[in-house]
């Protein structure tokens, strides 16, 4: 049976560097991070983080509808607005229950919960909010997004940790491939700039410590990296069967080639530092797309700026395109939105795809030198892109990897 193509008509993102799409992407090109100081961390190991500012998200949501809605809904639900606009739909007038909403959160609302529990604690049951339950499950972003656009179709909340956009954005695709719906809106969220987090990445060691302007602290594949810097946002696409976008007149920003996934079982933090485990998902998203590896011409990296992650992921890249294609990584703009991260930097690749321009990885000046991959810094590369690779790799060995190419 041949598989239809599948296309994405719409995008929409709120992160550290823009409350939509255009100014996100804007943000990215300048390679510029936003990384400051935050007076809810202080006294914390970490007290610095890329936070979503600039806008009142209570106002932009309007209504009651935002009082039982944790900060990660609200990302979500504006995110998936601008994609369906975006896309060109409008809810009042699709078939509901051929809509599917899939959107993942590796963390959902625990930093609603933990605030609940403060209040339990200090004030008694009677204090806490009637809402608690919805301002913490993670189903909930998935939940809104349906109850707003009217999506009576499959809802899912994939949870793979950081891998988790990459993840829905696949479930997505296959729901659409088996005809299950016939749109999908999906993505992920992130929000959990919270003591009780941040004190667990500084636990970790995963996390960057206070050194100097938190803005220079993220720093993938340079010789000195020295942790993760944390970020939070959210990135909804829409995708259709391309053979139906046609019929409506709708043009596709990209379309969605291939995906693959694989766990390391190997450790709950640390990747397996072979690589080999998360190789075999690149290659499985290789051969859903039906591309040799020299095809790929761009690789969108999960970068996160630790020791060990950015050097297995280097030499990934190194054996698998060894005609180094430009490599980027966001999350030295944007820090590491977690849950939210590849279904941000997937959107990121599709607009890679679209303008032919590569972001540069901020806060690098050139690569470790053991590292022999081919990374975009200091400019925006122009250059035209066919098909292109996002990697997202999380805690828990979870793999997850999106081809992506120009329609």
């Amino acid at each position: 049976m041949n598989r239809p193509a599948i296309a994405i008509t719409g995008l929409g993102m709120i992160t550290p560097v823009g409350n939509d799409t255009e100014s996100t992407w804007a943000g990215v090109c300048a390679g510029v991070s936003p990384a400051r100081t935050v007076a809810e961390l202080e006294g914390c190991a970490i007290d610095f983080a890329c936070m979503v500012d600039g806008i009142d998200l209570d106002a932009a949501i309007g209504g009651r509808a935002s009082f039982r809605m944790g900060k990660y809904v609200k990302l979500a639900v504006l995110a998936a607005r601008e994609a369906v606009a975006d896309a060109g739909l409008d809810p009042a007038r699709w078939e509901g229950p051929r809509v599917a909403v899939v959107v993942g959160t590796s963390s959902g609302g625990s930093a609603s919960l933990t605030e609940q529990a403060v209040v339990l604690d200090r004030l008694g049951a009677g204090a806490t909010s009637p809402s608690g339950i919805l301002l913490t499950i993670p189903n909930m972003p998935a939940a809104e997004i349906a109850i707003q656009l009217r999506a009576t179709g499959p809802s899912m909340a994939p949870c793979t940790a950081c891998s988790s956009g990459a993840t829905a954005l696949s479930v997505a695709r296959d729901l659409l491939v088996t005809g299950q719906c016939d749109i999908a809106i999906a993505g992920a969220t992130e929000s959990i700039v919270y003591p009780v987090a941040m004190a667990g990445f500084a636990r970790s060691g995963a996390g960057a410590r206070t050194d100097g302007d938190p803005a220079r602290l993220c720093r993938p594949f340079a010789a000195d990296r020295a942790g993760l810097v944390m970020g939070e946002g959210a990135a909804v696409m829409v995708l259709e069967r391309a053979d139906d976008a046609r019929a409506r007149g709708a043009a596709p920003r990209a379309l969605l080639a291939g995906t693959g996934a694989t766990t390391d079982a190997h450790h709950p933090i640390s990747p397996h530092p072979s690589g080999v485990v998360a190789q075999a998902a690149v290659e499985a998203a290789l051969r859903d797309a039906g591309w040799a590896a020299e095809d790929v011409e761009h690789v969108n990296a999960h970068g996160t700026a630790t020791p060990v992650n950015d050097a297995t992921e280097a030499a990934l890249i190194a054996r698998v395109y060894p005609h180094r294609p430009p490599v980027t990584a966001p999350k030295g703009v944007l820090g590491h939105c977690m849950g939210a991260a590849g279904a941000i930097e997937a959107g990121l690749t599709v607009l890679t795809l679209q303008r032919g321009v590569v972001p540069p990885i901020a806060n690098l000046d050139a690569p470790a030198p053991e590292f022999d991959i081919d990374c975009v810094t200091k400019q925006p590369l122009r250059q035209p892109i066919r098909r292109a690779v996002s990697h997202s790799f999380g805690f828990g060995g979870h793999n997850a990897v999106i081809a992506l190419q120009r329609p």
